[in-house]
């Protein structure tokens, strides 16, 4: 790091360095721009891992959080303006891919305009939405948002903000399809969206050309809800928005806020959240090449994956009452022990996993059909996924190293011997392949510490009201999907003010135009599948 700040410091003079839980640059907009050119083209910080809309009261701003994938060091930016009516910062699309779907999502919800965008425009909310209802001063009245029955005008043209040679900003209309396309749905109403996803795609005969996507079906507020609620009540929320993850996602976030409140976890209760959490891995990877299956056809292959996650679920609902949101994590542990028979259990899963993912292959893996659809299908570079953000199983079947558990591991993940699944091909068969590796994987985790389950409590005394001291945390776990991210900003109370749910279905879903232009639409069934995102955990 101390490279860095030299290198910050000798090129950037006005910037701000702060140490805190990572580096912090608080950064003037008319150099941001500048210096996160430098940060990722000659300091290596080569990934946009979050970015976070805030407003601070009389400034609005990003927090943005960058990665060295080749050393895994990870920095932080502060960038503000302080003009309400009409603010303005410098956009990172033409660095970072990513940054094209996060600078959408912050104009939509705080309404700052990102400079040399190219597409600025609502996200999920309707494009006729009066107001940014993620702003402290936003008016609530449902008179002006009234609940609209007609259906939202489509609209083919956007805008950019163009900054000019002499530092003027001209507003341009750019357009997103010419009337010449033809374009159809894909959704939202699909089996093989996985969820309510609408892509509005042009295509030539059979042959995608462009995709538009359209989010915010299921937009729920979450991340708005958190701000008005304690930090035991936002717990709940995790469950639902990959709810494929859920044990994951809650581990998460009692992790960002027992990091802020310096809470020590008894040894009983994480090795209790890291079993949970491989059973979850497992359960969800089984669904996920089921489905992915039937998307393809293969119907009769769901069936076999679904037979040993109804295996895993009959173990997680002994324990917590439930099978699908389960509100086990709390902050310091656990909310209760584990049920009597949840060793003999998981032994019984360790005995079976075998023998079933060598069905698994044999029924459909090495199916001449499945490679002729799969095999060099929706092919993402290294440098793609690491640009368009693309982690978990997509990533690193693309070449990524990028498990979290590795990377910056949590939890006791350093203590236990597994390998990170990671293949060089990139393709939609290297997505599937890299899931069913996972699961043997996480079997291993669990073989290990099936009999080690020590004694003890299985949560921490923590206070009745808990209240976070002011500043800010960012903790990530690596999820079913990828590296799932929480931002708390506290400003001494017991509610936030900024919870920020960093999902890593947000970004597989933004790679989906790069991923399938020039393929074919029945291609596209195949590529959405082998990216396994969760519309609720893109939604939020």
């Amino acid at each position: 790091m101390a490279n860095i700040q030299d290198t910050v410091a000798r090129l950037f003079p006005e910037v701000e360095i702060v140490q805190g839980e990572t580096l912090e640059l608080n950064v003037p907009d008319a150099k941001w721009h500048s210096l996160a050119a430098v940060l990722k083209q000659e300091l290596g910080f080569d990934n946009l891992t979050a970015l976070i809309g805030m407003d601070w009261g009389e400034l609005l701003g990003v927090v943005y959080y960058l990665t060295n994938t080749a050393t895994n060091e990870i920095i932080s930016a502060k960038v503000t303006t302080d003009n309400r009516k009409d603010p303005m910062l410098h956009s990172l699309t033409d660095l970072y891919a990513v940054a094209g779907i996060y600078e959408r999502e912050v104009y939509d919800f705080y309404g700052i305009k990102f400079i040399n965008h190219p597409d600025m425009r609502r996200l999920f909310l309707r494009n006729d939405w009066v107001g940014f209802p993620f702003r402290k001063d936003y008016d609530a009245n449902p008179e002006i948002n009234p609940v609209r029955l007609d259906h939202e005008s489509v609209e083919d043209t956007s805008c950019t903000y163009v900054e000019g040679p002499d530092g003027k900003i001209e507003k341009k209309n750019t357009v997103i399809f010419s009337p010449e396309d033809f374009v159809v749905n894909i959704g939202p109403q699909h089996p093989a969206t996985h969820g309510v996803l609408r892509l509005r795609t042009a295509v030539e005969g059979e042959t995608i050309k462009k995709i538009d996507l359209y989010l915010g079906y299921i937009h729920r507020g979450i991340e708005k809800l958190c701000e008005g609620l304690g930090y035991p009540q936002t717990l709940h929320f995790t469950d639902r928005l990959d709810y494929l993850s859920a044990m994951i996602n809650r581990h998460a976030l009692c992790l960002c806020i027992e990091k802020a409140m310096n809470i020590e976890v008894p040894r009983r209760a994480q090795v209790i959240r890291v079993m949970m959490d491989e059973l979850m891995r497992i359960s969800s990877h089984l669904l996920a090449i089921g489905t992915f299956c039937m998307d393809l056809g293969a119907t009769t292959m769901l069936f076999y994956p679904l037979r040993e996650r109804e295996t895993i679920l009959d173990i997680l609902e002994r324990t917590c009452g439930a099978r699908m949101t389960f509100n086990y994590n709390c902050i310091g542990g656990v909310i209760v022990d584990l049920d009597q028979n949840f060793v003999a259990d998981v032994k019984k899963l360790l005995e079976i996993m075998p023998k079933a993912i060598k069905e698994y292959n044999k029924v459909f893996t090495g199916n001449v059909i499945a490679h002729n659809r799969m095999d060099g299908v929706g092919v993402l570079s290294k440098e793609d996924a690491i640009s368009y953000n693309c982690t978990g199983p997509s990533g690193r079947a693309s070449g990524w190293s990028c498990d979290v558990r590795k990377t910056h591991p949590y939890g006791i993940y350093s203590e236990l011997d597994f390998e990170e699944v990671v293949r060089t091909e990139g393709d939609s068969m290297a997505r599937f392949k890299a899931r069913i590796s996972e699961i043997e994987q996480s079997c291993k985790i669990l073989s290990q510490l099936v009999d080690r389950i020590p004694e003890g409590d299985c949560c921490a005394k923590v206070p009745k009201i808990i209240k976070l001291p002011a500043g800010h945390w960012f903790q990530q776990v690596e999820a079913c999907r990828g590296a799932f991210g929480v931002y708390i900003e506290s400003t001494g109370t017991n509610q936030p003010l900024r919870m920020k749910f960093n999902s890593p279905g947000f970004c597989l879903a933004g790679a989906i135009d790069h991923l399938t232009r020039g393929e074919k639409i029945a291609d596209l069934i195949t590529i959405g599948g082998s990216l396994d995102y969760v519309v609720p955990d893109i939604d939020r």
